[in-house]
């Protein structure tokens, strides 16, 4: 791609996230400084691209999901947060009664105003328990019990069904292994320790560890997912998008913004800690968003934040907001 169609595809998408109108080659003579019929075989070849396509109602163009996702990769320039959006940001970094948690909340539910997308924090409660047991229990018919036990008497337990030429007695007794090698660590790095250090040791002493390790990963990340405190400001704010103007997409959107749904989404956060950005299929949660994500850690608290917009989204802004927010939440370890 050359510098102008780089040029070219950044006006495109800038335009349509601030119209929400088809871009036409018109629009584009002036600016781009060549003529309708340039900018018409560039949008032409960067419609056999991939990067735009053709809106139904329109001769104009709008970002498709790859184009997007070039856009946020190669040519989205950081912008620096206005005057207001810091001040209302600000008022709450300046209260020093305020815990880590609060502060993002209340931060959260600034952006998602300031904004009019949805905004998520997902903390974790659960960040200062040890694994005091693990027990695999089994059943008939080839089903398991995995009980997640913590020092702080947190209890959780999920049933598995295992292949039927799986040794059950072979998991049970690899599983009280495991148990030894895992008690007294922190839940939020026991998985961490299954796959660096323990999966070497039993794919050693098992042909099917793949299936004991699954079962072990699987209970722990449930415990994980049942053991958060989520808070979720401008569920509707989403549903107003433009994007969203029939029915069946409302309600599609509307069911998936329950808390469960929402939990599964940020939890499937890999564990880069730099701010990451998913659009369309690639956000785990609905083929018509962009979710922007980030963690934190601040004060023995930790979680992770997100953003939940249309694909249109405004990519800059959003990126500074959390970066913003991150950066003063955990800079009050500092203070």
């Amino acid at each position: 791609m050359d510098d102008r169609k780089k040029t070219l595809l950044k006006e495109i998408v800038e335009n349509y996230v601030k119209t929400v109108k088809p871009v036409g080659s018109n629009s584009l003579c002036k600016k781009l400084k060549c003529s309708s019929a340039t900018i018409r075989n560039e949008m032409a070849i960067l419609e056999s691209l991939g990067y735009i396509e053709k809106n139904h109602i329109s001769s104009g163009r709008i970002p498709s999901e790859k184009g997007y996702r070039y856009y946020v990769e190669n040519l989205m320039e950081p912008k620096d947060l206005t005057g207001e959006d810091m001040l209302k940001l600000q008022t709450i970094f300046s209260n020093n009664e305020l815990q880590v948690s609060d502060a993002v909340t209340k931060c959260l539910e600034i952006i998602s105003d300031l904004t009019n997308y949805t905004s998520v924090v997902l903390g974790k409660s659960s960040y200062d328990n040890l694994l005091k047991q693990i027990n695999i229990i089994a059943l008939d018919n080839h089903k398991i019990i995995a009980v997640v036990c913590t020092n702080k008497g947190i209890v959780e337990n999920k049933q598995f069904v295992v292949p039927i030429d799986t040794d059950i007695d072979e998991i049970v007794k690899t599983g009280e292994m495991i148990n030894k090698m895992l008690i007294g660590t922190p839940i939020n790095k026991v998985s961490e320790k299954l796959e660096f250090e323990i999966k070497p040791i039993i794919a050693k002493k098992l042909k099917d560890y793949e299936t004991v390790y699954n079962i072990f990963y699987d209970a722990f990340n449930n415990f994980l997912l049942h053991n958060t405190n989520i808070h979720v400001s401008g569920r509707v704010n989403l549903l107003k998008e433009p994007e969203y103007d029939n029915t069946e997409d409302i309600k599609r959107i509307a069911s998936k913004l329950e808390d469960e749904s929402i939990k599964e989404m940020v939890n499937s956060i890999d564990g880069n800690e730099n701010l990451q950005i998913y659009i369309g299929k690639d956000s785990n949660f609905d083929d018509n968003v962009t979710v922007i994500k980030k963690k934190y850690k601040s004060g023995g608290e930790e979680g992770t934040i997100a953003i939940i917009g249309p694909k249109r989204m405004e990519y800059e802004r959003v990126v500074s907001l959390l970066n913003y927010m991150v950066d003063k939440i955990e800079g009050k370890d500092e203070q």
